[in-house]
């Protein structure tokens, strides 16, 4: 009797097997659309199920039928979609976790800086290009010189200007919202003097359209990736005469052409090095700055972020003296003001420019802002053995946070700042090395 019903169970485990490869190979068909429509297949766990586990095909048949027939063409067409959602997502996310860590930091140490007034005028500018949507990539603007809505307008009024068209050499910093200006340098066939980004690996690199292939577009050579690849390096002892100078700004004062950065100070340590090696006229060369028009102080206080900006001030200070008219403060020596600023929509010519400083201020450079920049401690050394004794040092201080910024790999030509005897009379033609030892 034993051996008949291990028969017949094994008979009825034949004709379930049958069945259920009946159904799915009916099935198949469909399954084969849906797979040849969408690019997907049966699910493994529904094709190769062992055939001593038939009972969970029978159980699989819905699966198949509700889920792999209708569903997976769906999933697999929404599946790059939602990925890219997702992505945007998380990096919008990102960036708004890093502008409040920004923030936080920037508000504990602020004042803890030598100049606790610029940190309150770039905070309210920063703040309010944001919340306005004037700012512009990359973003958020905080602790940048901020790219703002009308950067290119503004850079094509500064190509009109006179001084622009009857320089030469025309040095301009490597920030996205004088990206514009950079361009109309190189369109005007003058040569472009820029430094390396925070002169952490050289000094500065030239670029005209006469000394680049033919084929390499204006706008490769506008970026900083580009100046490396296609600008020539120039070394600290280098002979060549700025005609103009180009800067980017977080806030100016129309009155007295005083100028805030974004807090590191190389707009003013280029200044020094230049005014110090000869390459530069203090007292003749023109400044220029291009912003937003929010970024101009309005110095009647109705217009934001000024209005605000005055009242946090006053109310801070317990006092209404303090900033009644203007909430800079005074400039430290080594600051460089403007000639001209230049908006989307209007072309200031400063009244009242303070005076502009000449050399490098040894007794300001504070030892960790001189262990940053490898050219000023080649500098100061030379500097040193000239004159046979040390130079004073500043006092320590906190440097200011920085844009977080993603590491891009490559130093491209300029990398190492070294001349290699390439840029020998390239400069407008003003002569080659000239050693000042």
């Amino acid at each position: 009797m034993k051996p008949m019903r291990h028969l017949g169970q094994l008979l009825c485990h034949i004709s379930l097997l049958a069945f259920t490869t009946r159904r799915i190979s009916a099935l198949a068909p469909a399954c084969t659309r849906t797979a040849a429509s969408s690019h997907a297949s049966i699910p493994p766990d529904v094709m190769h199920f062992p055939a001593h586990h038939s009972h969970r095909l029978l159980h699989s048949r819905s699966i198949v039928s509700r889920s792999s027939i209708h569903l997976s063409s769906s999933r697999s067409s929404t599946n790059e979609e939602f990925n890219e959602a997702a992505y945007e997502s998380d990096r919008v996310a990102q960036d708004a976790m890093a502008m409040a860590a920004m923030k936080s930091q920037a508000e504990q140490e602020y004042a803890k800086l030598r100049t606790p007034w610029k940190w309150r005028i770039r905070k309210a500018v920063w703040d309010f290009l944001e919340e306005k949507d004037i700012a512009q990539y990359p973003r958020p603007v905080h602790h940048r010189i901020p790219n703002f809505l009308g950067a290119d307008e503004a850079a094509k009024s500064l190509a009109t200007l006179p001084e622009f068209q009857n320089a030469n050499l025309v040095k301009v910093n490597p920030d996205t919202p004088q990206r514009k200006v950079r361009h109309f340098v190189l369109e005007s066939g003058k040569t472009l003097l820029t430094p390396q980004p925070r002169l952490r690996t050289g000094f500065f690199s030239t670029l005209s359209t006469n000394n680049v292939p033919p084929d390499v577009p204006i706008e490769a050579l506008t970026t900083s990736k580009g100046a490396a690849q296609h600008g020539t390096p120039v070394s600290l002892y280098e002979s060549y005469n700025v005609d103009l100078v180009v800067v980017g700004s977080t806030a100016v004062c129309p009155n007295t052409g005083a100028r805030v950065g974004k807090g590191e100070g190389f707009a003013e340590l280029e200044w020094g090095i230049l005014t110090q090696q000869g390459n530069l006229d203090a007292s003749k060369v023109l400044v220029v700055t291009t912003v937003h028009d929010c970024q101009v102080l309005d110095e009647t206080g109705e217009e934001e972020p000024w209005m605000s900006l005055l009242k946090k001030m006053k109310e801070e200070d317990g006092t209404e003296e303090v900033a009644a008219t203007t909430p800079f403060g005074t400039l430290t020596q080594h600051d460089v003001p403007v000639d001209i600023i230049v908006t989307p929509t209007r072309i200031i010519r400063v009244p009242n420019r303070l005076p502009k400083p000449s050399g490098v201020f040894w007794d300001l450079l504070s030892p960790q802002k001189l262990s940053q920049i490898r050219v000023l401690q080649e500098l100061k050394k030379r500097t040193e053995e000239e004159l046979g004794h040390k130079l004073p040092s500043g006092p320590d201080e906190i440097l200011p946070p920085i844009a977080e910024r993603g590491r891009r790999g490559g130093r491209g030509r300029g990398g190492r700042g070294r001349s290699s005897g390439r840029g020998r009379g390239r400069m407008s033609g003003r002569g080659g090395n000239k050693d000042k030892r």
